[in-house]
């Protein structure tokens, strides 16, 4: 399986698609032209077995507690690019050494509502690998089968309000796990790319 998994991802990075943005489905905000987003990266961990590791930040974290999200971050000065940027990021979240990670490529950049240009590297990482939360900004790691995932069925667009307005925003709910916003913005990328 893992053979032919890694085709299917390698097959979907290959395949053109643009950029995203929290903004997607919310035409009516104007963004200004002078905006200054952060550089950020992150992981999307495949299993050889098929599965898509996440985390729940933790619930004490100033931007985005108790969200549902892939491991990475901002990119620090230390980091030579982006991919080493979440390399790092995810070895500190969740444990998982470098050695462990194959990266096959990048999906498109993703702008953030809260002011990050995130680059999504899609990975077959190590399974096996005992993964240990950082204590303090991640509360639990948990696995999401790849084909719920990539199903672009399962993804729903739910809305709240966020600075007086209304905004419109994508989810693909797994058990206890509601993902949404960015993560799942990046996935229903994914489930696109896979689809095709």
């Amino acid at each position: 399986m893992t053979i032919e998994l890694k085709q299917r991802l390698i097959r979907a990075v290959d395949r053109p698609g643009g950029s995203s943005s929290d903004f997607d489905l919310n035409p009516n905000v104007v963004l200004p032209d002078t905006r200054v987003l952060r550089p950020a990266a992150v992981l999307v961990p495949v299993t050889e077995k098929g599965e898509v590791i996440l985390t729940k930040r933790s619930a004490h974290l100033k931007h985005h507690p108790g969200q549902i999200a892939f491991p990475g971050g901002r990119q620090d000065p230390g980091d030579a690019n982006l991919e080493q940027a979440a390399l790092r990021e995810t070895e500190e979240e969740i444990g998982l050494p470098r050695s462990r990670v194959e990266i096959l490529g990048s999906l498109g950049v993703h702008e953030t509502v809260t002011g990050y240009s995130v680059a999504p590297f899609l990975a077959l990482v190590d399974g096996t690998v005992p993964l240990r939360p950082e204590e303090g900004e991640v509360d639990e790691i948990f696995r999401v089968p790849f084909p719920h995932v990539t199903d672009s069925r399962r993804f729903r667009v739910e809305s709240r309000f966020w600075r007086g307005q209304r905004r419109l925003y994508y989810t693909v709910p797994f058990g206890p796990y509601y993902i949404w916003g960015a993560t799942a913005r990046i996935l229903r990328g994914l489930a696109e790319r896979i689809g095709e």
